[in-house]
């Protein structure tokens, strides 16, 4: 009985692979996706951390710059 359930009465050989075929088919594109998500995550890490390090310079900037118009000011 359970060998006539993976038969599928007789059309086993036509079922089983296009089942295989659809397997290997959405691995692939899973790999492909998560490598390519990967690469586009590291570039925006990079991307992001130069960001971080140019505001807090710019930040750091007009905080001195502040401070010598406050002291300039008093």
């Amino acid at each position: 009985m359970i060998i006539e359930f993976f038969a599928f009465n007789g059309y086993g050989q036509f079922v089983w692979p296009a089942f295989i075929f659809t397997f290997i088919s959405f691995t692939t594109l899973y790999r492909i996706t998560k490598k390519e998500l990967t690469k586009y995550e590291q570039m925006f890490s990079s991307e992001y951390e130069k960001l971080q390090a140019e505001k807090i310079k710019s930040n750091a900037r007009n905080k001195t710059a502040k401070e010598s118009l406050s002291a300039i000011s008093i």
